[in-house]
């Protein structure tokens, strides 16, 4: 009962007046995706409903690879994870040069198991962050990309 209303909480925190969801919303909960089910799964929905940005479809894909973790069925966990990472994949494409498609990118890369060969753009995607670090204005993020890259 308790776990049902904590997520009832941040289905309902997620949306703004306009039926949108908050972008560090997103971001705070994508930090726990992996470690909460729960979360995991009210993420992939919202965005599911919430595809009108590319940063918000790269989410979408990052939360649907961490929901991999999730899933019990190899053959579901495979495909969970493709589904994924093309969306991820989908997003950079149509802005190559945003740092927080990047960074979820880079984030799905590092903690991907090798044999799932998603690992092609570590070095190119740590050194274009790296460079562009100090544009981020987000406390949230700044935060998520240094544990990301260990500093």
């Amino acid at each position: 009962m308790k776990a049902t209303l904590i997520i009832l909480s941040i289905i309902f925190g997620l949306l703004s007046e306009n039926k949108s969801i908050e972008i560090e919303t997103v971001r705070k909960n994508y930090s726990s995706a992996a470690a909460n089910e729960l979360v995991c799964d009210a993420m992939i929905i919202e965005l599911k409903k919430n595809k009108n940005s590319t940063v918000l479809l790269g989410y979408l894909g990052g939360f649907q690879t961490v929901w991999a973790n999730h899933v019990f069925n190899p053959v579901s966990k495979l495909n969970t994870f493709n589904e994924g990472k093309r969306n991820i994949e989908k997003a950079i494409k149509s802005d190559p040069n945003s740092l927080e498609l990047r960074f979820v990118r880079l984030s799905v890369q590092k903690n991907a198991p090798s044999f799932l060969g998603y690992s092609s753009a570590i070095e190119e995607d740590e050194r274009y962050i790296k460079k562009y670090k100090n544009t981020i204005h987000s406390t949230e993020l700044l935060k998520m990309v240094n544990a990301l890259l260990n500093e």
